[in-house]
């Protein structure tokens, strides 16, 4: 089974920039593509941005520009740089791995935008 573990959270100014990462580690294989989502209370979580098995990525409309999602060559790891910050950036940052139709989970990292 996968285990993911997000890094890089924390708080940051209005325009600033934070990189968030995640290691995966277990059983790695299948992997169908990866993301990340985010979430604050009392809202449903969003996909923030994805990339697939084969390269091609995702980003939800809010963050196109500003957000940038990678992965290590190994696909074991995936990274969102996240450029001129937003305070409605706001909210809990999870990782995701769509292992042939099973998701995968971090536990989170807090992103915390000031204006």
């Amino acid at each position: 089974q996968v285990r993911l573990v997000e890094s890089g959270g924390g708080l940051v100014q209005a325009g600033g920039s934070l990189r968030l990462s995640c290691a995966a580690s277990g059983s790695i294989f299948s992997i169908n593509a990866m993301g990340w989502y985010r979430q604050v209370p009392g809202k449903q979580r969003e996909m923030v941005a994805q990339i697939t098995s084969g390269g091609n990525t995702n980003y939800a409309d809010s963050v196109k520009g500003r957000f940038t999602i990678s992965r290590d060559n190994g696909k074991s790891g995936v990274h969102l740089q996240m450029n001129s910050l937003k305070p409605e950036d706001t909210a809990v940052y999870y990782c995701n791995f769509d292992q042939r139709g099973l998701w995968v989970w971090g536990q989170g990292t807090q992103v915390t935008v000031s204006s």
